[in-house]
């Protein structure tokens, strides 16, 4: 594992469910996905200089073709910044991988000053629900117990693709992490473990659970509404997370959304 001596705070960016297709033109549910991610990292751009790491937090692709990783690659090289991605529930992990020979994307883990980021892997092939399977939370645990040990590592910042903690509408209940309790329990064999970050349910969130801050992170495409039954789509715009992770454990965080346009979707589907 490289060890990164940055700014402080070290500035994260945080980019998910971007839903790229092969072709350029694909939609999700008539927004097309291409489109909207230019939107927002023109606002990354924008907003955000000096990033230490952007982290990309699942369903990279919709159709998990190699076209489709090959060109988020190409977008992502115009931010200038080192970047990490892990698989959500539409994505291929093989294929990710076979893409991101060379790029250092694939890496599971990234220090940066006192900071140790872990990158999880909780889709299950062909499944909307994700499941961390036993190398991964052995993975988690080893990783934990390293941190510990190690005096130059005084914080944790978790990231995964699925929601840990239940989703806020009743449609979302089966399509989280199976073994969150897992999860958790393992989260509480270090105290240095202060924030769990994900996407999956295309929304901004931010609140503690089980005393670790859980944010979870809007869409660059598709938003899902909050609080409701059956699967509806907010009428927000895509967005991005930036995180300032300070040297004594604090988080600056803020989710960004673009403004000014209005992006075609199909608001009367009931499902995707």
């Amino acid at each position: 594992m490289n060890s990164v001596t940055t700014q402080n705070p070290i500035k994260i960016t945080q980019i998910t469910d971007t839903h790229l297709y092969g072709t350029p033109s694909g939609t999700l549910l008539k927004m097309n996905t291409a489109v909207t991610l230019n939107h927002v990292l023109e606002l990354v751009k924008a907003n955000e200089s000096g990033t230490d790491l952007v982290l990309v937090t699942g369903d990279i692709a919709q159709d998990a073709s190699d076209k489709a990783y090959g060109s988020f690659l190409e977008t992502m090289s115009g931010l200038n910044a080192p970047f990490r991605w892990i698989p959500g529930n539409h994505d291929n992990i093989t294929v990710m991988n076979r893409i991101a020979e060379g790029t250092g994307a694939s890496e599971k883990t990234a220090q940066l000053n006192n900071w140790l980021i872990v990158l999880l892997d909780s889709s299950i092939l062909g499944q909307v629900h994700g499941k961390l399977s036993k190398t991964e939370i052995k993975f988690l645990a080893s990783a934990l117990r390293s941190a510990e040990k190690d005096d130059s590592i005084d914080h944790c910042l978790i990231t995964l693709h699925h929601n840990p903690v239940p989703g806020n509408s009743a449609w979302m209940k089966d399509i989280g992490l199976e073994n969150a309790i897992e999860f958790f329990n393992t989260l509480r064999s270090s105290k240095k473990v202060k924030c769990v970050l994900y996407g999956h349910i295309h929304q901004e969130l931010d609140f503690m659970h089980e005393g670790v801050r859980c944010l979870c992170t809007p869409s660059t495409c598709i938003q899902f509404k909050p609080s409701v039954t059956s699967f509806c789509l907010d009428r927000v715009n895509p967005g991005y997370r930036s995180l300032q992770l300070f040297a004594d454990g604090s988080i600056e965080s803020e989710v960004k959304r673009v403004s000014g346009e209005t992006f075609e979707a199909d608001y009367n589907s009931p499902g995707y």
